[in-house]
């Protein structure tokens, strides 16, 4: 089983205005890739730089997501299932950014970390923050690269400890085994 943990940090609240992406691909139990990209937003305000500590000028020479989607679709292909923490939001920002640029969105389904750390493991609260104190997994909270690290850590663990990933899954797609 493939799984991809995604973690997208925004400049506003348009589900389209992704600033930076990081992607952290597990394979069979094991971290076998990492993506980061810093993306240039659609409009050129970022409201969230207390937050993420991304600045306009940080990106406003970068591709923005259609032009940065021939890297990061061919990782995106590579995944089973795609894993993030609080994943309705990172799903509707991907799906924001490809309908806003004309790309299918892709159909895997999705796993949250959020779910994952509650049904199997009882872990409350459940923010990334506290789940990675929990399991000692290092966290720079709000860089896309760390959170889609930490999301992939929990996936990974989730998956040698021979828990089922359906527990943790979102509705809209069913879990194929790979």
């Amino acid at each position: 089983m493939r799984v991809l943990a995604i973690d997208f940090e925004t400049a506003d609240t348009g589900r389209d205005s992704a600033c930076a992406v990081g992607a952290v691909l597990v394979d069979d139990g094991m971290i076998v890739d990492r993506y980061y990209s810093l993306i240039r937003p659609p409009r050129p305000r970022v409201m969230f730089t207390a937050i993420h500590g991304i600045r306009w000028h940080d990106v406003a020479d970068k591709a923005c997501f259609g032009e940065l989607w021939p890297d990061l679709a061919p990782l995106l292909a590579a995944a089973d299932i795609f894993a993030a923490h609080n994943a309705g939001f990172d799903r509707g920002v991907l799906i924001g950014c490809c309908e806003a640029y004309g790309i299918d969105p892709p159909a895997q389904a999705w796993l949250c970390t959020v779910k994952l750390a509650r049904a199997i493991w009882n872990i409350r609260p459940t923010r990334l923050p506290s789940v990675c104190q929990h399991f000692d997994i290092p966290l720079n909270h709000h860089d896309a690269l760390s959170d889609a690290a930490a999301c992939a850590e929990i996936a990974r663990r989730a998956i040698v400890e021979g828990h089922p990933l359906t527990r943790g899954m979102l509705g809209g797609r069913k879990l194929v085994a790979a």
